[in-house]
């Protein structure tokens, strides 16, 4: 019971980790992270059931615990993984396709302007960022008359550390909670062999 407790408080913090790493990223179509806030709702939801079955020494429902609990270790130890591996061309491939979809919101959130180096004509940039404020507020890019080089860093620049930070944070943390549920499996195995004590001794085993 005691190790379902503690999976509780590791699945509350999976789930507060990735998020956290979701948020700074500032992109909100990555996806794989998303599956590792959900893989740490499940397995708050499965610490429940493990309190339940501990509790009551119920045979079938520890069956089902330690078998969900080994696939939820295949699935969390794999996204771990390729949470981990993504090179520079996949993050950047992320990062264009979330710029496509987003990219008025991740010029305001990130305070960046355009995805690569400015150019006349695009539209994600406006007088409203940060970068354009001041005596900024002049140049071609930020709305204004003059034809300097645009203050505002682009949005790739400032997005790829923080991607590649999100990853890094989350797939650390996924993997090292993975490993503890292939423990969580091999005790609940010795714990569904063991003799209920609560069981009647004269009865019919």
């Amino acid at each position: 019971m005691a190790l379902n407790i503690l999976y509780v408080m590791i699945a509350v913090l999976l789930i507060g980790v990735a998020a956290y790493a979701k948020a700074i990223s500032f992109i909100d179509s990555l996806a794989i992270i998303g599956a590792v806030i959900g893989c740490g709702a499940f397995l708050l939801l499965l610490a429940c059931m493990g309190i339940f079955g501990a509790a009551k020494h119920h045979q079938i429902c520890l069956f089902f615990y330690m078998v969900i609990l080994f696939l939820l270790f295949l699935i969390q130890f794999s996204l771990a993984v390729a949470l981990l591996a993504l090179n520079k061309d996949t993050q950047d491939t992320l990062i264009e396709k979330a710029w496509e979809a987003e990219n008025i919101t991740l010029s305001k959130d990130v305070n960046c302007c355009s995805l690569h180096a400015w150019k006349k004509g695009d539209k994600t940039c406006s007088s409203s960022l940060r970068c354009c404020e001041g005596q900024n507020a002049n140049s071609l890019c930020c709305g204004g008359k003059a034809d300097v080089p645009c203050p505002c860093e682009s949005c790739k620049k400032k997005l790829s550390p923080l991607v590649e930070m999100a990853c890094k944070i989350t797939g650390g943390v996924s993997l090292f909670i993975s490993i503890t549920e292939v423990f969580g499996v091999y005790l609940s195995l010795r714990f569904r062999n063991q003799k209920d004590p609560q069981a009647d001794p004269n009865a019919f085993l």
